[in-house]
């Protein structure tokens, strides 16, 4: 949160406690941005919240849901009639609003689209029809479309006709009479071009197209990798513009996906409100919590197998967390680097093995490495060499157990469809306990009791 959003929410704080609803009113209502509006009420505790949202007034209500987090905008949106979510329908663009009504119950859904102008609707139920995670779901059906017969002085006219350009045009959509796309004009081009010279002529073919059941991620990795500023969506059938994607869109699903990654590695939903309730933020968690639970069991029960050696040598009981946190650490290192590859589809299976191999020869390094210095420390501090050369044994043994673990589980998961930064760090957890107790307590068995 930046320093100006923070002094007005502190200005918002101190206006509730005293009462002076008035002055917030006003910041509310004129004074702010609809974008810092948002982040005060995104900011500000349930209670609060509702309070603030109350003193928002009616005209300016679809313009501050535009910069609300879906979580937060469908819980304000829930609470309306129809006749208000009719009137803050108007603020959003289509596939803004399509994101929303996903969340919303059926009949209010029917409801919103039946108020809305015949090309509205048929706009809206378009996105609807794809889901939010892919192409269709990210396009806006808000196109200028033009002709290849048309000379460029036509095309000056027709744009003249609008009293604006939707946002991020930077090129013009080349469609045939049946809306097959047949490429773009870019708005340089057509500035530079002849007045007399035809679409045809100066429009590029050799664009960038993609599908509408492309999945959200690959649409931000292709405009990152072709730095697009917009790009046309069609049907993968007809080959039909169905709409366009623009930037902005991409940057949210970026940033979303950035948070996903966040939060999925502390087992924590991707619309988690800071500001949640109570009970609410509890369930969410508890799940995550009792799968802990169990795992942990699952590494205290092979902790008890060697019940009988761990009371002859209190040693190992001082020394045992050593090597299960150097697996947990290098494996956690493994996986992000894996996971991230995976999502950048950097990883398939011809270069796994090589990427496994490495991180074989890393870990074996890595573990010749430390335990080196543990098995130095250890025999300094309890003056035996064998409990010395039993963690350093140990310790090697875990790092390659964390760096196969690491590589392979998030493959593993993707190819049976598990979200690897959802479920990848509880299992890897587990992994590197369990083989760190199970390495360290069972050498320790063999070779002194």
């Amino acid at each position: 949160m930046s320093e100006k959003t923070l002094s007005h929410l502190q200005t918002v704080t101190e206006s509730l406690e005293s009462g002076a609803t008035m002055q917030i009113r006003y910041l509310l209502n004129g004074a702010l941005p609809a974008q810092d509006v948002a982040r005060l009420l995104e900011s500000s505790p349930p209670k609060e919240r509702k309070l603030l949202w109350e003193l928002i007034d009616s005209k300016n209500e679809g313009e501050v849901l535009q910069y609300l987090s879906e979580d937060i905008g469908v819980q304000f949106m829930k609470e309306m009639d129809t006749e208000r979510l009719v009137a803050v329908s108007e603020h959003f663009e289509s596939d803004d609003l399509a994101d929303l009504l996903q969340h919303l119950p059926e009949t209010v859904v029917k409801e919103v689209l039946s108020s809305m102008t015949a090309q509205d609707r048929t706009r809206v139920e378009a996105l609807l029809s794809y889901s939010e995670d892919s192409a269709g779901g990210l396009m806006n059906t808000d196109t200028i479309t033009i002709r290849p017969n048309i000379t460029v002085d036509i095309v000056f006219r027709y744009l003249r006709r609008h009293s604006s350009l939707p946002d991020m045009t930077d090129n013009l959509l080349v469609v045939s009479r049946s809306d097959r796309l047949l490429g773009i004009l870019t708005l340089t081009k057509l500035l530079v071009s002849d007045p007399e010279d035809t679409v045809r002529d100066i429009m590029d073919t050799d664009c960038t197209v993609i599908n509408a059941d492309t999945p959200a991620s690959d649409v931000a990795q292709l405009f990152e990798k072709m730095d697009l500023v917009s790009a046309p969506v069609i049907d993968g059938e007809s080959k039909k513009l169905l709409g366009r994607i623009t930037i902005d869109d991409v940057v949210d699903v970026i940033r979303d996906e950035a948070e996903h990654s966040m939060l999925s590695m502390a087992g924590l939903d991707d619309d988690e409100d800071t500001f949640s309730p109570i009970l609410k933020t509890t369930k969410r968690r508890a799940v995550w919590l009792g799968i802990n639970l169990i795992t942990a069991f699952i590494a205290s029960y092979v902790i008890g197998l060697f019940q009988n050696t761990l009371d002859q040598v209190v040693a190992l009981a001082i020394l045992m967390p050593i090597v299960a946190s150097m697996g947990g650490i290098a494996g956690s290192q493994v996986l992000t680097l894996v996971i991230r590859g995976i999502a950048l589809n950097q990883i398939g299976s011809t270069n796994a093995k090589w990427l496994l191999n490495r991180e074989l020869i890393v870990g074996m390094i890595n573990g010749l490495l430390w335990a080196s210095v543990i098995a130095a420390l250890t025999a300094i501090w309890f003056d035996n060499i064998k409990i010395a050369y039993i963690i350093a044994g140990a310790t090697i043994i875990n790092l390659l157990f964390a760096a196969t673990t690491g590589t392979l589980l998030p493959i593993f998961l993707k190819k049976i469809g598990i979200d690897p930064a959802l479920a990848g760090s509880v299992i890897l957890t587990t992994v590197t306990d369990v083989v760190g107790f199970l390495s360290f307590l069972g050498l320790a068995t063999i070779f002194l009791v």
